[in-house]
């Protein structure tokens, strides 16, 4: 069970790895205007905070590669990060889209009780 958590704990890892990507690199690309949904216009006025929302998940990145890097003994530190992604998921469902909930909160809660069940 250790390691099906830990490919849960990763796999959301990676999520927010191409969300910082996204974010980052790709928002006034044609890729992050159709994934996010943007105008060229608002993609251009909003790029230092989308910068700064992927740099967050850069932190969300290395907090559970940390976690994953310390075996059974970083459980904490996965459940701390997984309840970071969590909690931004659910803010982001309520203020900006519904479907952040699915697509990493979800995510996130699964992860967390695959680690609180290994």
């Amino acid at each position: 069970m250790n390691t099906v958590a830990n490919i849960g704990v990763a796999l959301v890892a990676l999520l927010h790895l191409y969300f910082l990507v996204l974010e980052m690199f790709f928002w006034e690309k044609p890729l992050g205007l159709r994934v996010f949904g943007l105008t060229p216009e608002f993609a251009r006025a909003s790029r230092a905070l989308a910068a700064n929302q992927g740099l967050y998940n850069g932190f969300l990145v290395a907090g559970l590669f940390w976690g994953l890097s310390l075996g059974a003994a970083g459980d904490s530190i996965k459940i701390f990060f997984l309840g970071c992604v969590v909690v931004a998921g659910v803010f982001g469902a309520l203020t900006a889209n519904r479907k952040i909930l699915w697509v990493q909160a979800l995510p996130g809660a699964v992860a967390i009780a695959l680690v609180l069940l290994s």
